[in-house]
């Protein structure tokens, strides 16, 4: 068992692929290597929608539903929300997310 996950982050078509700690966030996996793209300006505290991602279709079924206070800020989101929008602060990195795709929306 590995202590690190892989978590691949790609804007305007340019992959961004960056390996972190498991239990970190996919926020933090992104703020802690510079992605841009990925802002979290709350700091991870939910209430500022500034880290929202896109999650890969094969990777959402994978992931725990969003809480209603997650889904509530998702509606706040510079870009529309889709079925696969999550907030990337509410998203933890395990040994099941490794080699994770999150998209960042353009206008983020």
């Amino acid at each position: 068992m590995t202590d690190k996950a892989k978590v691949v982050f790609v804007k305007d078509g340019r992959r961004t692929e960056v390996e972190v700690l498991v239990g970190s966030t996919m926020m933090r996996a992104a703020t802690d290597n510079l992605v841009s793209g990925v802002v979290g300006e709350c700091g991870g505290d939910l209430s500022c929608a500034t880290c929202h991602v896109y999650v890969e279709p094969r990777w959402s079924v994978r992931l725990p539903p969003p809480s209603a206070e997650e889904l509530d800020m998702l509606e706040a989101t510079a870009e529309e929300p889709t079925e696969h929008s999550r907030l990337s602060c509410q998203l933890v990195c395990t040994a099941e997310t490794d080699g994770i795709v999150l998209e960042l929306p353009d206008s983020q």
